[in-house]
C-alpha cells in the first residue's frame, strides 16, 4: 500500500511542550527523535515571545518583538524548527494577542506610556480609561494604603522604586519632594486592594498583573504580531494557537484580520464553547483548541443514572446550600453575582459610565433619565444569565441576550418604570440605538466583560463549590449534566467532520484541573455510587478534624482519582480549590486559622491512613479505570479533527491543578509504555500512515453493537478503512455478566487488529472477543489481493 502524502502544513496530530527556563528550546530539540517517533507530524509549542524573567508558563508577554531569550532565544527557535524538519516535524506555536504583563520594568512599550501619558505613541496599545482617575493609570501594587507605606517608596537613580517595583518618572519631576513627585506622574501607586473597584486599564479577568492590549486598533496588531508573522513566512512556524480570544473587543475583526496576514495557516482558538453553543461559523480558523471535544469523551464514559445517585450521596454527605454548592445552576448564579459585585466591579463601573452617556445624550427620550444605579443593576442581571460567554459581531446577541433574560432581569425592579433599564441595556447590546463611538465601546465593553465574569463565575469559582463530581468540573463541561450519551456523542463527531474537520480535540491541557486519567477514574464513581457513599462513611468515622464537608468531598475524590502522591501534591491542589471555591478563605481575604485546619485534615485523612480505603477502592477498580483511561485516549487519538497530545500524556499521566500539571516531564516518559503508551503510538502512527482516513475529505459513521451489552459498545468507522471500538461502563457491563454474545457488525471485508497484530475480524465480530486483550480495538481494513 502506497503512504498517503500528508499536507505538511495541516497537522494530523500535535504534541503540546510547556516551555519554561527549565525546558528551553534545547530540551525540546533533544526530544524531537522520540516524539518523531511517536506518530505526531507537528510540536505545539507554548508561547514563545519574550515573557516576565523567570515565568513558568509565556503567557505574560513583555515584548513581542523578540523571542524569548531565556528559552534560548530566537536562533534556539530556529535550531528547533530545523531539528523537527528533519525529522518531519512542523511547529505551531501559541499566540497571546489579549494581553501582556503589567511589568514596567521588563516591558518597555508599557515602560514609555508610564513616563510619558497618553501622548506616549504606545499609550495605544493599552486598553487604559484615561478619563478614569484624574489622567493616572492606577498601579495596585502597594502593600498597604499610601500613607502606611509611604515611606518604602523611593526616588533611586532616576526612577521610583518599590521593592522589586521599578517605575519612570515623569520628565522634570525628579527633584520634587515624594507626595508631589506622586502626584506629578502619569500613574499612581495605590494599595493593591484597590484594584476591585478602582482600576482602569482592561485585565486578563481579575489578574491586575496583566494589561489588555487594543489589537483591534490596526497598528497595534502590526506591531504586536510582526515577529510572529515572520517566522511564519520563513517557515519556521507552521500554523498557531490562538490564547483566549473573548478577551478581545472584536474577535470576529481580529481572526478575519489575522487569517489575511498568515496566509490562512492552520490555526486554532482558545474558544470555549458552552452546552449546544457552536463555534461562530464566519470565524476564519480551523476550529476551537478542544475542550468542547473533551467534554463529549468525558460524558462518554459518564453514567447518567449513577451521576445522579453520586449527586444524592453528595448532598446527604456535604448538605451544601442549594446556591453555594448544592444546585450547578443556582451555584452559578451566585457566584456571579459575588464576581460582578468584587472582582469585576471596575469593569461595571465603566460599562454604566458608557450607558449613562449614550443615556444622557441619546435624541431618544426612551433612553433619557435612567439613574447610574438603574443601568448598573440592569447590567448586572442581564450579565448573570449569559449562558455563554459572550455575544460576537457576526452573530445573533438577541439569542445571547434573551428576552427571557431580560424578563427575569426586571424583576429585581420594584417599580416598573425603572425597570424598563433593562430594556435600554439590552437594545444597546443589541445595537438598537445606533453605531457611534459610545455604542460600539459599550456592546464591546459589554461582551468582555460577559466573558470575564463567565470564566470567573464557572472555571473559578462555581467549579470548586459544586463538587459532587470532580471529573465533570472541567473548562467547557456541564456539571449540572455530565454524561454524554451514545447516539449524542456520534451526532457531535458528525458535525465535526462536516463543519470544523481540522478542529483542534484534546483531553489534557496546562489548563485542565485534573488530567484525563484523573477523570477517567473518577468517572466510575458514577458506576458505584453506594460503594464510594460507604467507603466515605466509613473514613469519616475513622478520620477527626474535617474543616467542612464540602471540602472533605472533594479531597476524598483528590486522593480517589489521583491514587498515591506526594502529601505535598495534594495539599497545594486542596488550598487553591478552598481559594477558588471563595466561601471560607480567599485568595484576596485569607482565613489562616480555617486554611490551617484544611491542611491538617488533608494530612491526617486524605493522605493519612484513613485514605488508604480510598486508595484500596481505586485498587479494586483498575480494571474499570483502566478501560475508561484507554477509551478516552483511542476515542480522541482518532474521532474528528486534530488531537492534541499534551507533554507525558502517551503514557499514565497523573495530574492536578496548575502548577502540578505544568511540571518538566522527562523523554521519553518511561521505558514501559504500558497499555496506554502502546494504544497511543499506535494510533498516532496510523493517522501518520493514513492522513486522509482522518483529515478534511474523511467520513464518520457510527457503528452500532447486537445483543444484550450493545450499549456498552461504542465504536465508529472512519472513511470505512479504520474503525474504533471501546469499552463504555465497564463495571455496569461486568455486573451485568459480561458482554455475552455480543457482536459488532463490522463494515464489509477483513480487519486487522492493529493493537494485537496477527488477528483479524470480518462480518460479525464477537465483542468479547475482540476486547479479548485489551478493552479497545483499534482495526485497520485488509488491503485486498
Amino acid at each position: 500500500m502506497t503512504p498517503e502524502r500528508p499536507d505538511p502544513l495541516l497537522p494530523t496530530a500535535t504534541y503540546r511542550l510547556q516551555l519554561q527556563p527549565e525546558f528551553p528550546f534545547a530540551a525540546a530539540a533533544a526530544a524531537v527523535p522520540y516524539l518523531a517517533s511517536l506518530g505526531v507530524s507537528h510540536l505545539h509549542l507554548s508561547p514563545v515571545l519574550e515573557a516576565v524573567p523567570g515565568s513558568a508558563h509565556g503567557y505574560d508577554v513583555v515584548d513581542h518583538a523578540r523571542v524569548r531569550e531565556e528559552l534560548g532565544g530566537e536562533e534556539g527557535l530556529r535550531t528547533l524548527a530545523r531539528t523537527a524538519r528533519e525529522h518531519g516535524l512542523g511547529l505551531v506555536a501559541d499566540i497571546v494577542p489579549n494581553h501582556m504583563a503589567m511589568a514596567p520594568r521588563h516591558n518597555r512599550a508599557l515602560w514609555e506610556v508610564l513616563r510619558e501619558g497618553p501622548k506616549s505613541p504606545y499609550a495605544r496599545w493599552f486598553d487604559i480609561d484615561w478619563e478614569a482617575q484624574g489622567g493616572q493609570v492606577l498601579l495596585p501594587v502597594l502593600g498597604g494604603p499610601l500613607g502606611s507605606v509611604i515611606g518604602e517608596l523611593r526616588v533611586d537613580g532616576g526612577v521610583l522604586r518599590y521593592y522589586d517595583h521599578v517605575f519612570p518618572l515623569r520628565e522634570g519631576t525628579g527633584e520634587l519632594p515624594l507626595p508631589q513627585l506622586l502626584d506629578a506622574q502619569w500613574y499612581r501607586p495605590v494599595w493593591w486592594r484597590l484594584a476591585r473597584t478602582e482600576l482602569n486599564y482592561r485585565r486578563f479577568f481579575s489578574i491586575s498583573e496583566l494589561i489588555g492590549v487594543r489589537v483591534e486598533d490596526p497598528e497595534v496588531f502590526e506591531a504586536t504580531h510582526a515577529k510572529i508573522l515572520q517566522l511564519l513566512h520563513e517557515g519556521v512556524l507552521d500554523g498557531l494557537r490562538v490564547d483566549h480570544p473573548d478577551g478581545l473587543a472584536d474577535p470576529d475583526a481580529y481572526l478575519r484580520r489575522l487569517h489575511e496576514a498568515t496566509g490562512g495557516r492552520w490555526t486554532v482558538v482558545e474558544k470555549i464553547l458552552s452546552d449546544g453553543e457552536s463555534l461562530p461559523a464566519s470565524w476564519p480558523v480551523a476550529g476551537t483548541t478542544g475542550y468542547d471535544a473533551l467534554r463529549h469523551v468525558d460524558g462518554l464514559f459518564t453514567d447518567p443514572a449513577g451521576f445522579g445517585e453520586l449527586l444524592g450521596q453528595y448532598r446527604r454527605f456535604a448538605a451544601p446550600q442549594t446556591d453555594r454548592g448544592g444546585d450547578w445552576a443556582a451555584t452559578v448564579r451566585r457566584a456571579a453575582y459575588k464576581v460582578l459585585t468584587h472582582e469585576l466591579a471596575t469593569e461595571i463601573d465603566r460599562l454604566t459610565r458608557v450607558a449613562s452617556r449614550l443615556c444622557a445624550a441619546a435624541p431618544d427620550p426612551a433612553l433619557r433619565d435612567r439613574a447610574p444605579w438603574a443601568l448598573r443593576t440592569a447590567l448586572q442581571e442581564l450579565l448573570v444569565r449569559l449562558e455563554v460567554y459572550r455575544p460576537y459581531a457576526s452573530g445573533d446577541a438577541a439569542a445571547v441576550v434573551t428576552e427571557e433574560a431580560a424578563a427575569e432581569a426586571r424583576l429585581a425592579f420594584v417599580v416598573p418604570e425603572e425597570a424598563g433599564a433593562v430594556d435600554v441595556v439590552r437594545d444597546l447590546v443589541l445595537g438598537l440605538h445606533g453605531d457611534g463611538p459610545d455604542h460600539v465601546e459599550f456592546r464591546a465593553r459589554f461582551a468582555q466583560t460577559a466573558s470575564a465574569l463567565r470564566a470567573k463565575s464557572v472555571e473559578d469559582t462555581a467549579f470548586y463549590r459544586h463538587v459532587p463530581l470532580l471529573s465533570a468540573n472541567e473548562v467547557g463541561g456541564n456539571p449540572g449534566n455530565p454524561a454524554v450519551s451514545a447516539e449524542d456523542f456520534h451526532a457531535y463527531c458528525a458535525r465535526v467532520q462536516r463543519d470544523w474537520p481540522a478542529t483542534g480535540t484534546v483531553v489534557s491541557t496546562h489548563d485542565t484541573k485534573r488530567s484525563a486519567d484523573v477523570r477517567a477514574a473518577l468517572a466510575v464513581l458514577t458506576e458505584c455510587p453506594q460503594r464510594w457513599a460507604d467507603v466515605l462513611a466509613e473514613v469519616t468515622r475513622a478520620g477527626e478534624g474535617v474543616p467542612d464537608a464540602q471540602v472533605a468531598w472533594a479531597a476524598w475524590q483528590t486522593v480517589f482519582g489521583l491514587g498515591a502522591a506526594a502529601e505535598e501534591r495534594v495539599q497545594q491542589a486542596l488550598l487553591k480549590h478552598v481559594r477558588e471555591a471563595g466561601l471560607l478563605t480567599s485568595w484576596t481575604e485569607q482565613e489562616p486559622a480555617y486554611e490551617e485546619a484544611v491542611a491538617a485534615f488533608v494530612s491526617a485523612g486524605p493522605c493519612g491512613a484513613p485514605g488508604e480505603h480510598v486508595v484500596a477502592l481505586r485498587g479494586s477498580l483498575e480494571a474499570h479505570i483502566r478501560a475508561n483511561v484507554l477509551g478516552t485516549a483511542l476515542v480522541q487519538l482518532t474521532m474528528p479533527g486534530v488531537p492534541d497530545v499534551y507533554q507525558g500524556t502517551e503514557g499514565e499521566y497523573l495530574a492536578l491543578v496548575d502548577p502540578d500539571n505544568r511540571r518538566p516531564v522527562r523523554f521519553p516518559p518511561s521505558a514501559d509504555p504500558g497499555d496506554k503508551g502502546e494504544v497511543t503510538a499506535a494510533a498516532l502512527r496510523l493517522r501518520a500512515r493514513r492522513p486522509g482516513v482522518f483529515g478534511e475529505g474523511a467520513t464518520y459513521a457510527p457503528l452500532t453493537a447486537e445483543g444484550p451489552a450493545a450499549g456498552h459498545c461504542v465504536a465508529f468507522a472512519r472513511s470505512g478503512e479504520v474503525v474504533t471500538a471501546v469499552t463504555r461502563l465497564s463495571l455496569r457491563l461486568a455486573e451485568a455478566g459480561g458482554w455475552g454474545d455480543t457482536v459488532l457488525p463490522l463494515p464489509d471485508g477483513r480487519w486487522s487488529d492493529v493493537l494485537s497484530p496477527g488477528r483479524e475480524f470480518e462480518g460479525h465480530a464477537r465483542v468479547g472477543e475482540l476486547f479479548g486483550r485489551l478493552p479497545v480495538a483499534l482495526l485497520e481494513r485488509v488491503a485486498a489481493d
